[in-house]
């Protein structure tokens, strides 16, 4: 298992590791790494590593077997051996505006109280599908509501608690087709506002601002019909 650095600090953009293996198909596991995995939505990072002698640019990071974070190279070049010391940075820009959008689809999630079929977070943009037959009368009211919940700049926080937790409140995920991980005794719960302030509470593994805040304005982009049931909602930040 890769200690997983980011979830316990979003802003983290280096770190040390060690190489604890090669994979198969070219790719590095680190001991611990402060690159994200493709997941949930999100793109993995991206980046490069330094070691005595060389260095490594990372396309990007994918889930492994047992918890292990592989770092996929962007071309075919000798890998550092496995116990090698390793410095890695993360593409910062690039982290820091998928860190942005996700808190901003969470915000979109409670402005639109519908359950959500899909998503996706990209550097700038992103979008939620939703279980709504007939889209949106007022787009204008939507962008307003997201704007607002910006400007309170609300905490952002995250919580483990048991799966027992979960089980007893199903309601807090609202993702119809990505259920939260389990098989680990705890689940990962990303917190919007605090106390009374509180707006949004759902299972999640993502990275997030520490203050919506931090977002920026929100312009609401297309309303594209994706079958009988289902309208896809894209936000763009400016």
């Amino acid at each position: 298992m890769t200690e997983a650095l980011f979830r316990d600090d979003a802003y983290l953009r280096d770190a040390q590791g060690v190489v604890a293996a090669q994979t198969p198909e070219g790719g590095l596991v680190l001991d611990a790494t402060v690159f994200y995995p493709k997941g949930g939505g999100q793109p993995g990072d991206s980046g490069r590593l330094d070691w005595s002698g060389g260095t490594l640019s990372i396309a990007t990071a994918v889930p492994g077997e047992d918890g292990a974070v592989v770092l996929v190279p962007a071309e075919p070049v000798p890998l550092p051996p496995v116990g090698t010391p390793v410095a890695q940075r993360i593409d910062w820009d690039r982290r820091y505006k998928h860190m942005r959008v996700h808190t901003a689809l969470h915000l979109l999630s409670v402005v639109i109280p519908l359950p959500v079929t899909g998503g996706a977070v990209s550097a700038g943009s992103g979008r939620l599908d939703f279980a709504m037959p007939e889209p949106p009368e007022d787009r204008d009211a939507i962008e307003a509501a997201l704007n607002d919940l910006v400007d309170r700049d609300l905490v952002v926080s995250a919580d483990w608690v048991e799966e027992a937790v979960l089980d007893a409140n199903p309601g807090l995920v609202k993702t119809m087709t990505v259920q939260p991980p389990r098989g680990k005794g705890s689940v990962r719960l990303v917190r919007i506002g605090s106390g009374r302030d509180q707006v949004d509470l759902q299972p999640c593994g993502g990275t997030h601002v520490a203050r919506t805040g931090e977002i920026g304005r929100i312009r609401l982009g297309k309303i594209e019909n994706k079958g009988r049931q289902n309208r896809r909602v894209h936000l763009v930040l400016e």
